[in-house]
């Protein structure tokens, strides 16, 4: 009902009166007040005359029924130990494909290597569940899928040069705007689940924790609409996964990337690697070239470029 409620405000220029709202929705004029009381608790600008409702601005909040179409597959929480594990909870019990969990901040968010997260508020914190019919083979080209994707998306919504940094980072100017994490779940001989979270620095300043980072309002130079982004983020990524070439994915994702040919140190837990950044391999690993020619094979790992 909120969604029917916002959609028929939002898209009228004229007050939309309780008795429409009811007829259309098939209620009580006493349950649309309630639900529309409830979203002006939320934050929503709606407003009441003598001929009906007028919405007059909305919060940046991913709540569910501002994604009509995905409602029931979005799970958004104002602050959450780690979305990465609320969302593994709901793979387990069998959600939908592309189930997102939002945050709007996490008090326990990490990236790789079990490193801690800033989740500062202003910025975008997810994580969407996706099941792919494919072998744990495969599972790690999906990642460039993601990270390519949101890499477009932010080119084509804000013209900035995002380029993928491997793995799985975007990068603007040498900054980073972007990391990403994912988990997998195997079922016999086949995935499960993917999980794939991401933190984007949106209206947040990330200076403040990470001085070598950027985010989008610092970019653009204004406030920038998370759940426009998200709502843009799902949509391609979704359309991408449903006709994904796994076998072309990260050539496609080299076209963007800034990290081949860049001198570069690769941190695992066990130990760290420098060299030349000589290519991508069509499974994701990092192939690392020493002084003396010789070549390596990185599967995983955290990438420091030596030479911005």
């Amino acid at each position: 009902m909120k969604s029917h409620i916002l959609q028929r405000l939002g898209n009228s220029t004229a007050a939309v009166s309780g008795e429409i709202l009811r007829t259309e929705l098939n209620t009580s004029r006493v349950t649309v007040w309630k639900h529309i009381q409830k979203l002006q608790e939320l934050g929503y600008d709606i407003r009441s005359a003598g001929n009906g409702y007028t919405l007059h601005s909305s919060p940046d909040i991913p709540y569910p029924w501002e994604f009509p179409e995905r409602e029931n597959r979005i799970h958004y929480h104002p602050e959450l130990l780690s979305t990465m594990d609320a969302a593994r909870e709901l793979g387990r019990k069998n959600c939908p494909r592309f189930t997102a969990v939002i945050a709007g901040r996490q008090t326990g968010g990490r990236g790789r290597l079990q490193r801690q997260w800033f989740s500062d508020e202003g910025g975008l914190y997810f994580t969407v569940i996706i099941r792919p019919q494919i072998p744990p083979l495969l599972a790690s080209r999906v990642n460039f899928a993601a990270s390519l994707t949101m890499a477009l998306v932010l080119r084509e919504m804000f013209g900035i040069d995002a380029g993928v940094k491997w793995p799985n980072d975007i990068l603007v100017n040498e900054k980073k705007i972007m990391g990403m994490l994912s988990e997998m779940e195997t079922g016999a001989d086949m995935v499960s689940f993917i999980s794939i979270g991401m933190g984007i620095n949106v209206n947040n300043d990330p200076t403040l924790s990470e001085p070598n980072a950027v985010s989008l309002k610092q970019l653009v130079g204004h406030e920038v609409s998370k759940k426009e982004l998200l709502r843009a983020f799902l949509d391609a990524f979704e359309k991408r996964m449903d006709t994904l070439d796994y076998d072309r994915i990260v050539e496609e994702w080299k076209k963007y990337t800034i990290t081949i040919g860049r001198d570069v140190r690769i941190v695992t837990t066990q130990d760290v690697s420098e060299g030349r950044a000589a290519d991508v391999d069509r499974d994701g690993s990092l192939i690392l070239e020493n002084a003396d020619g010789m070549q390596k094979r990185v599967i995983y790992g955290d990438c420091f470029h030596q030479n911005s």
